[in-house]
């Protein structure tokens, strides 16, 4: 009872942060009058000035910021729960890293920004393709530690390669854009940037979603969960790849943002427990709020928009200390 109570709690949280989200900004609108047009869009949008700004400026970015979220939570619980590691994030494999040196190049090469959400969501998922093929080069495919050593290597490589992109650059027009976007930002998120993600993030969630109990089998152990009739190697690269396909493109939308696949499992734990089969869809949940409601901070808090990962750093790493302190003992092995 409990829990169900808690998820509508979440739920609750992620519905409120929606509307309170849509009427935040320099147009502002009354939540009754978000939820009054939100009701009457199926009818046909009204053609006035606060239905503009709501359904072609705010809500397409409000949705990206949810969607983004969701993903990145729900890749950091998946890879906390594979990898047996609660201070995993999602870039463990170094999927973020990748999309973001594919997304630098495209700006690089002048591409439009179609192009380069395209770039950087092929880069997460080549990153992620390299590091598997090495790790089974090595003869360790199915070793834990092999395949983290070798995401922190190609993440390396993958930074370097950042680098460079950024000292070929020109100066004055493309690194700023560059180190803008790596920051992390959702301005200028339009309907179909939308739509290009959502497919890719509701895949890799759902994919996830439906192997929830075999992933929460295969954190208590290789052994074990091999003796309760688990596809390890199976649900490992179901695990992976859903977890990379999410991450990978809420990257090429949003921006590298640090910090929200590590922190929002942890307290999605404090509310609904370890359980992976409940973990995830809290996180899901939690997250999608979490960015919703850092992105309305970020869009109203000064007269210049805040990246995205300043804030979740500023939020984050207070916020993590404090879930340290509180779950020290389960987190020191």
């Amino acid at each position: 009872m409990r829990t169900f109570a808690a998820f509508g709690t979440l739920a609750a949280l992620l519905a409120a942060s929606l509307v309170v989200s849509a009427g935040i900004g320099p147009f502002p609108i009354a939540p009754a009058d978000v939820l009054h047009a939100l009701a009457a869009a199926p009818f046909g949008i009204p053609n006035d000035a606060a239905a503009t700004v709501l359904f072609h400026i705010r809500l397409p970015r409000i949705l990206a910021a949810a969607l983004a979220g969701a993903a990145l939570a729900a890749a950091g619980a998946a890879y906390q729960s594979l990898f047996r590691n609660p201070l995993v994030s999602p870039d463990i494999l170094g999927v973020s890293t990748g999309a973001g040196f594919g997304a630098v190049l495209g700006i690089l090469l002048g591409l439009n920004v179609a192009a380069i959400q395209l770039m950087g969501f092929a880069g997460g998922l080549a990153t992620v393709a390299v590091v598997l093929l090495l790790a089974r080069a090595l003869r360790g495919g199915g070793d834990i530690l092999v395949l983290v050593l070798a995401g922190i290597v190609v993440g390396a490589l993958a930074g370097a390669a950042i680098a460079l992109v950024k000292v070929l650059a020109d100066p004055y027009e493309q690194l700023p854009a560059i180190t803008f976007w790596l920051l992390g930002s959702l301005s200028g998120i339009k309907p179909q940037d939308v739509a290009a993600v959502a497919p890719a993030i509701v895949l890799g969630l759902a994919a996830l979603v439906l192997a929830r109990w075999r992933i929460g089998v295969l954190s208590l152990g290789e052994e074990e969960a091999q003796a309760l009739g688990v596809d390890t190697r199976r649900t490992r690269a179901l695990a992976i790849g859903g977890a990379t396909l999410v991450t990978a493109s809420a990257v090429a939308i949003s921006g590298v943002i640090g910090w929200v696949g590590l922190m929002v499992p942890h307290m999605a734990r404090l509310i609904v427990g370890a359980r992976f089969d409940r973990l995830l869809p809290a996180s899901i949940l939690l997250g999608a709020a979490f960015m919703v409601m850092v992105d309305t901070l970020a869009r109203s808090a000064a007269r210049i928009e805040i990246p995205l990962g300043v804030l979740t750093a500023l939020i984050g790493g207070p916020v993590f200390v404090v879930l340290l302190a509180r779950r020290r003992r389960s987190l020191l092995p």
